[in-house]
């Protein structure tokens, strides 16, 4: 692996990838294979041979639940050969938000190589398109969770913390940042939060860029220094930390920056902080920031208004498309708007297939018909699959249950725009409620409400099946534009984003509520803090604070039980959803 990669050198590998896509996805495949061949798992299937026709034809399509058993039983001490020739060297965790329950990964020490070596192209990428970035430091919010030990002894953790715990991350990143390795290791959230927002005030003329691994993490760090910035700068003013800060590591290395008084930066950043208005305060802080960095696409999208008005004007970029499973793609494209972000797949990480997925029922079409698997070049420009990974960790013809749409191509390799996870939807009666459709249908309501200067922190879903007909519930968190205080509300307002949302689904389920078999769809507005509360449950789970996403449909009961136990207010739309084009009653008052 490639210490590091120069714009230059990284841009070509990429080129000449996908030019090449076709051959490089065969020779993944057949490495893949032969590397693995004799495993248990594709043994039962391939019989020693490795040709891409016994493995499109003898080796299954599978999820999850599918190759779990071999993952536990890895984890309860058989050797790792049952599935991968490699040594399994951990096991990570997904965060558990996509698809509501934790799932375990093998990983491998060239895993973890492979992984550095995508972060290193993406840098490269990156670096191509915003000038200067090399030259400071980034403020990039990156967080660890503790492991757990499998019974077999293999450590169990989120990938990022595998990653930010290594050497790897220590060679190659680590110095780039403004936060202290020791402050990004520290296991308390809040102490590692305090303590990354310290030393990049401290640096904040160093820094080039401004950002987290997702949007939410972003959203939630400004919410956290709107609570402590008067504390921040007390601290700055004094030169010494906080008492409550106890992490020794943080202790030790804030002590090599915040060594003296500096109250002529603690006046500058309390005079940013007490503006009428924080719009663009990112900008104002960190003058020499070029970019965003965070992943806002998917379920992120809903933070880009949120982010735009703290960025002042910067791009926000989200530089690669990555899950459980692998690091998959790049976008090529960086400065491109966050409604046209798109990800070129890399060739050379995985093995890339594709099932088609249509706007018929998918159950009632798997029963009538064989759906086709493709490969990476064959796909069709405009259609949307459900992605399918061979990986060099054990898994084939896995389903990773992201939805895909082909968009477009560079040189001989398609690009994809995230559509939504497959397994996150709604459903009461004969309807599916995609993911990407409720956000179209949030996204009109916030348009809405922020006309009475409203703004939705976050947001998520369930369903209700205790009453007879069953409905929609949306767990809403708001506040008062320029505030973190909770609203006084007009239920009237609340009604009408119901009846917003409503008619913005699809065609079945307003068919459904107008025949009586879906209930009024239902708000619940929660007080402040509480998605907060659910991200430290979550946490408290073993998922990843930088991983964390907020869930859009909620099924774990214990969670329920956290967003009702601060519900503060209760409203249900008061009309039938029809079949007009959506217009709002913008005469109604507060």
């Amino acid at each position: 692996m490639e210490p590091t990669i120069s714009i230059e050198s990284g841009w070509k590998i990429l080129e000449d990838m996908t030019i090449n896509a076709y051959q490089t996805q065969q020779h993944v495949l057949v490495e893949i294979l032969t590397q693995n061949l004799h495993t248990e798992y594709l043994s039962q299937f391939l019989n020693g041979h490795f040709d891409k026709e016994h493995f499109k034809t003898k080796v299954p399509v599978v999820d999850y639940e599918d190759i779990k058993p071999y993952i536990q039983r890895i984890a309860n001490e058989e050797p790792s050969n049952i599935i991968l020739a490699e040594t399994v060297t951990a096991l990570t965790r997904s965060s558990g938000t996509s698809a509501g329950q934790p799932k375990l990964m093998p990983l491998t020490d060239s895993e973890l190589d492979r992984r550095t070596y995508g972060r290193c192209l993406i840098s490269s990428v990156i670096n191509k398109f915003v000038d200067g970035l090399d030259q400071g430091k980034r403020m990039q919010l990156l967080f660890v969770r503790p492991e757990i030990k499998a019974p077999s002894g293999l450590p169990t953790r989120s990938i990022l913390t595998s990653y930010l715990i290594s050497k790897n991350f220590e060679k190659h990143e680590s110095s780039l940042h403004t936060s202290p390795i020791a402050t990004i290791l520290c296991s308390d959230s809040k102490q590692s939060m305090y303590c990354q927002m310290l030393s990049a005030l401290l640096q904040r003329n160093e820094v080039v860029c401004v950002g987290s691994v997702f949007g939410s993490t972003l959203v939630q760090a400004i919410r956290f220094f709107e609570d402590h910035w008067k504390e921040l700068c007390s601290n700055i003013r004094r030169g010494q930390l906080s008492a409550w800060i106890s992490d020794t590591g943080c202790i030790n290395s804030l002590s090599m920056i915040l060594n003296k008084p500096n109250p002529e930066l603690a006046d500058l950043i309390e005079d940013i902080c007490n503006a009428k208005s924080w719009e663009g305060i990112i900008k104002k802080l960190w003058p020499g920031t070029k970019c965003i960095d965070a992943i806002v696409t998917g379920s992120m999208a809903q933070y880009i208004p949120m982010l735009e008005f703290y960025c002042g004007g910067l791009p926000l970029v989200s530089k690669y498309y990555s899950s459980s499973e692998g690091l998959l793609g790049i976008n090529l494209k960086p400065l491109s708007k966050p409604c046209d972000t798109c990800y070129t797949l890399v060739p050379s990480m995985a093995y890339f297939e594709f099932l088609p997925v249509h706007e018929t029922n998918e159950e009632e079409r798997s029963k009538k018909e064989v759906i086709e698997v493709v490969d990476l070049v064959n796909v069709k420009l405009g259609q949307c699959y459900e992605l399918v990974v061979t990986t060099f960790i054990g898994l084939y013809r896995y389903k990773v249950g992201d939805i895909l749409k082909v968009t477009g191509y560079h040189n001989n390799a398609p690009q994809f725009q995230f559509v939504r996870r497959k397994d996150a939807f709604l459903s009461i009666d004969s309807e599916k409620t995609a993911e990407d459709e409720l956000a179209e249908g949030m996204l009109q309501a916030k348009l809405f409400v922020g006309q009475f200067q409203l703004q939705l922190v976050d947001y998520t879903s369930a369903v209700d099946i205790s009453l007879i007909p069953g409905h929609y519930i949306l767990f809403w968190e708001l506040k008062m534009e320029g505030s973190s205080k909770s609203p006084e509300l007009s239920p009237s307002i609340i009604e009408e984003c119901c009846y917003i949302v409503e008619q913005s689904l699809n065609f079945v389920y307003r068919a459904s509520r107008m025949g009586n078999s879906i209930g009024p769809l239902e708000i619940r507005v929660v007080k402040h803090g509480t998605f907060d509360a659910l991200m430290d449950f979550s946490v408290s789970k073993g998922s990843s604070g930088s991983q964390y996403k907020t869930p859009r449909c909620i099924k774990l009961e214990e969670a329920l039980k956290i967003l009702n136990s601060r519900v503060v207010g209760r409203y249900f739309s008061q009309q039938l959803p029809g079949y007009k084009t959506l217009k709002w009653k913008l005469n109604k008052s507060m």
